[in-house]
Order: structure tokens, then sequence, then C-alpha cells
């Protein structure tokens, strides 16, 4: 990751289960790492906790102050709460990576695709976040609950965008999380990634896998990008 380790990381809704998990682990890699939470005492908790365990320091606050705080801003919230979070810090993050993990499930159908009608979760963050924001999307087909542990977890995780260079970063911000980031070009292509966590969900429980995810086959070349 490009400077990656002198980048600080906010996670927006650090305290659920996917937020608590990248955080953590972005903590054992030696990034720099702000827990966001809409209650600040549960993040300071949270962070406590995590520094506890890792002999590293954690920084905590509520989500817009996580936001102000971090170079780059991972949003990891349920889709009905990804609009008004969303408007809640678009003051602070102009010019800065955000990156959008929203997958667009609607109960109490989940295993069935719903894409929004911007296309996907990742054109409707760009539309609400507005053009300054160099936003990325990434991490939707990732199980939390082993991501929650320090085994390898055998899923690749897409990573889509506009921009290169912030997609770059956060490839590397999947590898720093001991996974396999990989370029998957324009953030419409989101929607792949998205829809294709429904029938992840359907997978799971149609073949009792316990947190189905992706890999992508074949010799991959170094990328261009």
């Amino acid at each position: 990751m490009t400077d990656g380790t002198r980048r600080t990381i906010g996670v927006i809704g650090g305290t659920g289960h996917l937020g608590a998990a990248l955080a953590r682990r972005w903590v054992k890699a030696g990034l720099r790492v702000v827990i966001g939470s809409r209650d600040a005492g549960k993040a300071r908790e949270a962070a406590a906790a995590m520094a506890a365990e890792t002999g590293r320091e954690v920084a905590a606050g509520t989500n817009r102050e996580a936001a102000e705080l971090a170079d780059i801003v991972v949003v990891t919230v349920p889709f009905a709460s990804q609009a008004a979070m969303l408007e809640e810090i678009r003051p602070v993050v102009a010019g800065k990576i955000v990156v959008d993990t929203t997958v667009p499930l609607v109960p109490p159908k989940v295993m069935r695709v719903q894409l929004p009608p911007e296309g996907c979760a990742a054109l409707r963050a760009q539309a609400l976040l507005g053009g300054d924001v160099r936003l990325v999307s990434a991490f939707h087909n990732v199980a939390a609950h082993k991501l929650a542990t320090d085994e390898e977890v055998e899923c690749d995780v897409l990573v889509f965008g506009d921009d290169k260079a912030a997609r770059a970063e956060v490839v590397g911000l999947a590898e720093a999380a001991g996974l396999r980031g990989l370029h998957a070009g324009a953030l419409a292509n989101s929607a792949a990634a998205e829809a294709l966590t429904s029938i992840l969900i359907f997978m799971n429980k149609t073949y009792a896998v316990d947190g189905a995810g992706v890999r992508i086959t074949g010799t991959l070349a170094a990328c261009a990008d």
C-alpha cells in the first residue's frame, strides 16, 4: 500500500462485525486506525480492548470524528444506514479516499439480488458524496466472522474504482488485512460483487457453507495499475 503505514484509516461502523474485524487486522499489521461509532463510548471501549490485545495504540470517536481524523475512510454500515451515514461524514471527507463496503441487502429477501436504482450501492455512494471524494468499493464478499480470526481467509477482495491510484491504495489495504486484493475495474463494476453477496448467502444456506467466498483462478501477472 502506497505510504499506507503513514496513513490513518478511519473505520466507520467500526464496532460492527465487518468494521471491527477489518480494524483489528489493520491494527495488527501496524496501521494507524481510528474506530468510529454512533456511540463514542462504545467506540472507545472497542478501541481499548483492541489495544490491550495487540499492544498497539487505537484511536476512537464518533463516526464523523473518525472520518475527520482519517486519511482513508472505510464505511462498513448496512445498506439501510448508508445514505444517512454518508450524509453525516460528507462535510469532512472531501479529497479523501472513501472505501464503501455496502452491499444492498434488503431484508427479508437477502438471498435475492436487489440492486438500487443507481445501479449499485457504490454509484449511490458516489452520487451522495460528490465528485471531490475518491470513492472506491471493496470487501463485499468476505465473511466478517472469518476475518475476525487470525486464520487465513480463502477469499479474494475485488476492488472497484475510477481513480486507479485510489484503487491501488485499497488493494494494499486488503493485503494488509491478509487478503489478496485485485483490481476489478470501474466503480460501476461494483454491481457484480454486490449482487454476488446475495448469491453467496444463498449458497451458504443451500450447501451448509461456513462463509462462502470468491477466488479468482489462474496465474495473474503483475498489475499494470
